[in-house]
């Protein structure tokens, strides 16, 4: 089964997708994971993309999706992946269609993830890790059981994203609606899109989403 997981900044798509993918034996297929490995590879279209990112340019839709193009021709792959933040926009949506039809594979289902702005914001403000071991927290959600310690490695030095901050969150919500919102429309009519509320907790969101798969 290949299916896309969709959602704005801090819905908890990439968390989700990584618990089905090893429930169902899946691989989870992250955009950037896949253009850090193909750099660190030194493949053709990693040295491209090295050569982009280090000129301080976006890598271009074509470049995203030959990425994707190799990494689904792996082995590992062979049963099924989880786009995991891709498409984010109706065109490279487009390109994705062409590519599953060029290698004769079919997207199965796509789960959207609605979460409302206000508890975005709440969600990625709060959020901050621990420096030593990298186990995350929440200011409100999700607290050490110790204040100023850490519960996995009793580290004491916590760090958060300069990006998480409510000025910038609002930015990226504002780029999401604006850019890859426009999906629903794209896959809405195809019967094979589902929606869940990512406001509930991570058990609760699986919950719904293996239920949306299981009616597709």
């Amino acid at each position: 089964m290949n299916f896309i997981v969709f959602g704005p900044p801090g819905a908890g798509k990439g968390t989700q997708a990584r618990i089905l993918g090893e429930a169902r034996g899946l691989v989870q297929l992250s955009t950037g994971d896949m253009l850090r490995a193909a750099v660190a590879a030194g493949t053709d279209i990693g040295k491209q993309a090295k050569d982009i990112i280090e000129k301080g340019n976006l890598v271009s839709d074509d470049l995203v999706i030959s990425i994707i193009s190799d990494r689904i021709d792996e082995p590992d792959c062979a049963d099924g992946f989880i786009l995991d933040g891709f498409p984010r926009t109706v065109a490279q949506a487009e390109a994705l269609d062409v590519l599953l039809k060029e290698k004769a594979k079919t997207l199965d289902a796509v789960i959207e993830i609605k979460v409302d702005d206000e508890l975005l914001v709440e969600r990625i403000t709060g959020r901050f890790t621990c420096a030593k071991c990298g186990e995350g927290y929440h200011d409100t959600f999700h607290r050490p059981m110790k204040d100023g310690i850490c519960d996995k490695c009793g580290g004491t030095e916590f760090s958060r994203r300069k990006d998480d901050n409510e000025e910038t969150v609002r930015s990226r919500l504002e780029a999401y609606h604006e850019q890859t919102s426009p999906l629903v429309g794209y896959y809405g009519g195809t019967g094979r899109m589902k929606s869940v509320d990512g406001a509930q907790d991570i058990s609760s969101v699986k919950k719904q989403i293996e239920e949306a798969l299981a009616g597709l």
